[in-house]
């Protein structure tokens, strides 16, 4: 599977590590940064991310941040991604099964064991594509809010 990472200044000694346990398993990782300690600006990261999905060039995407809750935010403001901020593996589980989320969301926070359960489960569970699931996620998608 085509995976693309990001990250900001908070997330980068995991997501080295998740990197390399990510393509252990076989996934294709695409790193979109930072590499650096040096503090950088989320939404930017949560932005290429959601762009790169909707490019084709990747199909899931994970960010990390401090909280994860800047990168949540700042992803699903791009059109077409779901994205869940996860901190356990039912979390990760439902998101994908029935809220069809294509990023996932992590506090840097979190220990790595916890991150790469929590990643497996995401990565591996699909879309229930259950109607009432079919229902609700339309009527997100085509909510327009006219204030």
């Amino acid at each position: 599977m085509n995976i693309g990472i990001a990250t900001d200044h908070r997330g980068v000694t995991q997501k080295k590590k998740l990197i390399k346990y990510l393509e252990a398993k076989g996934h294709n990782i695409y790193n979109y940064g930072t590499d650096s300690e040096e503090s950088v600006d989320y939404p930017d990261y949560a932005f290429l991310i959601g762009n790169k999905i909707n490019e084709g060039e990747i199909e899931l995407g994970i960010l990390i941040c401090g909280t994860g809750v800047g990168m949540c935010i700042a992803s699903n403001k791009v059109r077409g991604i779901r994205c869940a901020k996860v901190d356990n593996t039912k979390e990760a589980k439902l998101s994908r099964l029935h809220n069809n989320a294509n990023v996932i969301s992590l506090s840097s926070y979190m220990g790595l064991t916890k991150m790469k359960d929590i990643l497996d489960v995401f990565i591996k569970t699909k879309f229930s594509n259950e109607e009432r699931h079919l229902l609700r996620l339309n009527k997100v998608d085509n909510y327009n809010n006219e204030y």
